[in-house]
């Protein structure tokens, strides 16, 4: 039977406790909360534009990856929440410099806001250890 274990990364600040967990794997799979470009505080902001805040968080979900003992070519499922649909252009060309191959299934919605006005993108993502070709 397989259990949920929590899965952590010094680079990636955990929220306190009773909010929720950034990752967590069950059997192979691995599930990621969505993340924000927040700093090591929790509190600041890193990244000016939806660019600089994707490639944070693509760095965030690659260190949470290894920590699980995978990679981010096992990622299958992407969903990108921004504040401003005519910056996704900006989120793919992070994305083409994190993924490659066959990328995973992805959703780009546009929402009224997010956890900060600073705060322009999120991403959550679902992994399948093992299953990636690098």
């Amino acid at each position: 039977m397989n259990h949920k274990q929590r899965i952590r990364s010094a680079l990636v600040p955990e929220p306190a406790d009773g909010l929720w967990s950034n990752c967590l794997r069950v059997g192979d799979q691995i599930y990621i909360s969505g993340l924000t470009a927040r700093g090591s505080d929790g509190l600041s902001v890193e990244g000016g534009d939806a660019y600089q805040q994707s490639r944070i968080i693509f760095g965030k979900i690659a260190a949470l990856m290894q920590a699980a003992g995978g990679s981010v070519d096992d990622v299958v499922k992407l969903t990108i929440f921004v504040t401003d649909i005519s910056t996704n252009q900006l989120v793919w060309k992070a994305r083409r410099e994190v993924f490659s191959g066959d990328f995973p299934a992805s959703s780009l919605v546009e929402v009224s806001a997010l956890a900060k006005p600073e705060i322009l993108v999120e991403i959550e993502a679902i992994a399948h250890l093992g299953c990636g070709s690098r």
